[in-house]
């Protein structure tokens, strides 16, 4: 037997020593901060269900991503709530639009600070879809071309990294063809490879105000019962360019990591959603669970799993945590 010879618990004594054998470290540089910004001035609406977070008119968003790359967060990801919404969702590709103008204030203010746009019409349609509508269906084909003159107006305002979330099928090879043609071929994607049909993105809608007006988005967004298909589904996206694969959500779909992990050498993007935020703060406030611990213990599980990066809405809390 091998006890009494080897005990574990000796490199468990203290903590020094916990430190100097821990496999998994998280840091600053793994969170990326989700953001929305609305028009206006001087707007800053809270978010009921995201407790600490905002709407925010692009001068506070600005201010918002300047503290987290004061705490060493390297990147933001931005989502914008339009003035108008059509059925084609014009303002998502307006150069004008909310998320362009954002990105060119973020980027003259924090030019080193990494901007993240997401790609996909769900903000900005009149009906709450990813995509264009006939009768009921999302016409998945005829998207195509509106998710890249989306992604190509975000690289024009000055986004360092595009992330189509929308889940249309070959939305990436699209894409990466219409960067390369607008002359952005140095424009990496960030593709939401395996985003799945959750019940953890509730309050994300609210803040984003891109709940589906009728049905569902069961019909592109993955059966969170299928495993396999997301390998399938993250190694088509790596056929079609996309240099980034994410997971979402996260702490519900580790196994799902852990699997792409294995199976892609690309680094791997996780998005602990708004539901999972939201239920720690839950807890939290109710006095049932330690928020601060619990959080830090979320997203390093995140990371053990396999992922390189963490889209966080903890990740200025975190920061503040890993830092202390």
């Amino acid at each position: 037997m091998i006890f009494p010879d080897y005990r574990p618990r000796r490199m468990r004594r203290n903590e020094t020593l916990r430190r100097m054998v821990r496999e998994t470290v998280l840091r600053t540089d793994d969170l990326v901060l989700p953001l929305f910004v609305i028009g206006g001035k001087n707007v800053r609406n809270p978010i009921p269900s995201l407790p600490g977070h905002f709407q925010l008119s692009i001068e506070h968003a600005v201010k918002a991503a300047e503290e987290a790359w004061n705490l060493g967060i390297p990147a933001v990801i931005l989502f914008g709530l339009p003035e108008r919404k059509d059925p084609l969702g014009t303002a998502a590709y307006d150069k004008e639009g909310i998320v362009q103008r954002a990105v060119r204030a973020i980027k003259q203010k924090l030019p080193e600070l990494v901007a993240i746009t997401d790609v996909c019409l769900c903000q900005y349609t009149d009906h709450g879809h990813c995509g264009m509508v006939k009768g009921e269906e999302v016409d998945n084909d005829a998207t195509l071309d509106l998710l890249a003159r989306t992604a190509v107006s975000h690289a024009r305002a000055g986004a360092d990294i595009v992330a189509p979330s929308d889940m249309m099928d070959g939305r990436v090879a699209e894409i990466r063809e219409g960067l390369d043609e607008a002359g952005y071929s140095g424009i990496p994607i960030m593709s939401y490879a395996a985003k799945y049909c959750s019940a953890f993105y509730g309050p994300f809608r609210q803040a984003a105000d891109s709940a589906p007006q009728f049905g569902d988005r069961r019909t592109y967004q993955m059966d969170p019962a299928n495993g396999l298909e997301a390998v399938r589904e993250a190694s088509m996206d790596v056929e079609e360019g996309a240099d980034i694969i994410m997971v979402k959500p996260a702490l519900p779909y580790l196994d799902i990591l852990y699997r792409l992990r294995q199976e892609i050498d690309l680094p791997l993007a996780a998005y602990s959603v708004s539901g999972e935020y939201a239920m720690i703060k839950a807890g939290a406030q109710l006095g049932w669970i330690d928020e601060a611990k619990v959080m830090l213990e979320s997203l390093t599980a995140i990371k053990r799993a396999g992922a390189d990066m963490i889209l966080t809405y903890a990740a200025v809390e975190a920061a503040r945590l890993i830092r202390a």
